[in-house]
């Protein structure tokens, strides 16, 4: 079986160019996550490597599957300033082990919590799993192998992550949308919620 990692690189370096930094973080019964760090006029992208080592498996399973399952990596966009947003390392990290470490499964609408900032400063402790494909296009793999799907995080307040989880990821996003937020502004406030 081909390590998928490097393909994995191949296509984070095709689509958003070269990393100017990375880190690995290597967590007590989980493979090592790199976080690569790139950077494009004033945005920054943060994006995860070797969450997609394995297939994401439902913890209701009583095996794992080494082969078939979800394989996916996160995403992370936001403006360069003054928020220390290179201490979301870290957080990203956690997020991206989730999967072998607290057996979940990461897909779009759900949210992810750190329960703490996602940096020094940050109004944000959660993100919530957007579609994918729009930035990274999805890695195909040879079969049986799932494709590796490259996961958008939006940093959600506490309020928007309480509003979320009654109304859903869709009425947040429509929510988002008409108060013309911008997602990748590192100290934005929560949108209007009544």
């Amino acid at each position: 079986m081909a390590d998928v990692l490097p393909l994995v690189e191949a296509r984070l370096r095709s689509a958003l160019g070269e990393p100017d930094a990375r880190a690995a973080v290597t967590f007590l019964g989980a493979d090592r996550i790199e976080v690569l760090r790139f950077q494009e006029g004033d945005i920054v992208r943060y994006a995860t490597l070797g969450m997609s080592a394995q297939p994401m498996t439902d913890p209701t399973s009583v095996l794992a599957d080494p082969v078939k399952g979800p394989r996916a990596e996160l995403v992370l966009s936001v403006r360069s300033g003054p928020a220390d947003t290179g201490k979301v390392l870290r957080p990203l990290a956690v997020l991206a082990a989730s999967p072998q470490v607290e057996g979940v499964v990461v897909a779009p609408g759900a949210s992810l919590d750190v329960g703490e900032p996602l940096w020094p400063g940050a109004p944000f402790t959660s993100v919530l799993v957007a579609e994918p494909g729009g930035l990274v296009e999805d890695l195909e793999l040879d079969p049986p192998l799932d494709p590796v799907r490259f996961l958008p995080l939006l940093p959600m307040t506490p309020n928007e992550a309480a509003w979320k989880r009654v109304h859903g990821a869709q009425a947040l996003q429509e929510r988002w949308l008409t108060n013309g937020t911008d997602l990748r502004d590192p100290s934005r406030r929560s949108v209007p919620l009544d």
